[in-house]
């Protein structure tokens, strides 16, 4: 597997070397037919005929791949194509046609060609026709990824009750009914085994072969980690779209939070190291992934999902309506200045998110009128 993914590798820095040469001469990219024929010529070069021994379809699916990288390049959606380096990018290969793989789940055993019968860990059932393969390489663990095509029936929600969610990282979420979820690894677990390697990696020779040891312990303690997160957010999501028609949320930039507060040597930064704890506890929570989850999910539940400004949505009061800076007089708290109203800010967030914003623009959504100012 690993010498299938290095021969990807290869063919995408040798067609990208290829293409690049030909546009600096002015010249146009050759199309995924013409570097079909290249690859036929370069399987049978003299210094390259080990690609003889590799499957065909990964390696034609990599030169797809990479006329659809220069068209993405091409219409702004993502940069330009770069060489991939050993170690440096994942290791993967693709079956793009489903005559090139068979499925037996029965037995949890898939093959493939020039591999034969291989078995895996079946994590779920894949319903359905199968029509792709996917095969990866994290954390010194082997994948497949199998895409399937199967009918699905209109979803007819069983709820139909609204909720707001205010997302945070001394708890992941609370709601406006006042039910709360924890946040991921309350306890440090996680991030005090990702700590202990990082120390042992740090006392190894570079790239020296305890180094390497040492590097693939830190890879498998980061893996962990992340899938531990994974199936918090997973039973969170599922939780909140099986048992209410609306989530509304609010429409944060996890990327502009998240961003770094070092600044430059003509202007520093202020708090650098409080900004970075607190970006460490945002990214360790999930939020972006949260919302990935909430809305495909709320689909498939027949719910929906709404994504609202999260402006000013902890400072108005849900009783009065009075906003101001003033009714936070602590991170927890919320004491409104006009009409004496305290309740856990949490809590008020998500009530205004819900009352404020996620009415009045998932009737806007249906209607087809414009979304309301905030």
């Amino acid at each position: 597997m690993r010498r299938f993914a290095g021969a990807r590798r290869f063919v995408w820095n040798k067609a990208l070397d290829l293409q690049r040469g030909r546009q600096a001469a002015g010249l146009d990219r050759l199309s995924y037919p013409v570097l079909c024929r290249e690859l036929t010529r370069w399987r049978h070069d003299p210094g390259a005929d080990w690609l003889l021994e590799m499957p065909i379809h990964p390696l034609q699916q990599t030169l797809k791949d990479l006329c659809q990288a220069f068209a993405n390049h091409e219409e702004g959606r993502t940069r330009a194509p770069k060489f991939k380096k050993k170690g440096k990018t994942a290791d993967s290969f693709r079956y793009p046609d489903p005559k090139q793989f068979r499925l037996d789940q029965g037995n949890a055993r898939v093959r493939l060609p020039k591999l034969g019968w291989v078995r895996y860990r079946n994590s779920r059932p894949a319903p359905g026709n199968p029509k792709q393969a996917t095969v990866s390489l994290s954390a010194g663990r082997w994948h497949v990824s199998i895409q399937t095509e199967h009918d699905v029936p209109d979803p007819a929600p069983t709820s139909r009750a609204p909720i707001g969610m205010d997302a945070g990282t001394k708890r992941l979420a609370v709601l406006s009914d006042g039910t709360t979820f924890l946040p991921f690894d309350p306890n440090g677990n996680h991030a005090g085994a990702k700590r202990k390697a990082q120390k042992a990696l740090g006392r190894k020779k570079p790239f020296s072969r305890n180094w390497r040891k040492a590097r693939a312990q830190l890879a498998r303690a980061e893996a962990r980690a992340a899938d531990a997160r994974r199936d918090h957010l997973h039973k969170t999501s599922t939780t909140l779209s099986k048992t209410h028609a609306l989530v509304a949320v609010e429409d944060l930039e996890v990327r502009n939070m998240t961003r770094s507060a070092k600044g430059t040597k003509e202007k520093p930064g202020r708090n650098v190291r409080a900004k970075s704890g607190l970006n460490r506890s945002i990214l360790n929570q999930g939020w972006g992934e949260l919302r990935r989850q909430l809305e495909y999910k709320c689909a498939r539940e027949g719910g929906k999902l709404v994504a609202v400004p999260p402006a000013y949505t902890s400072r108005q009061c849900p009783n009065c309506g009075y906003e101001s800076a003033g009714n936070r007089p602590k991170r927890d708290i919320f004491r409104c200045l006009s009409c004496g109203f305290e309740a856990d800010a949490d809590r008020v967030g998500a009530v205004n998110v819900l009352k404020r914003a996620g009415h009045a623009r998932i009737a806007c959504v249906f209607s087809g009128g414009p979304p309301p100012s905030r």
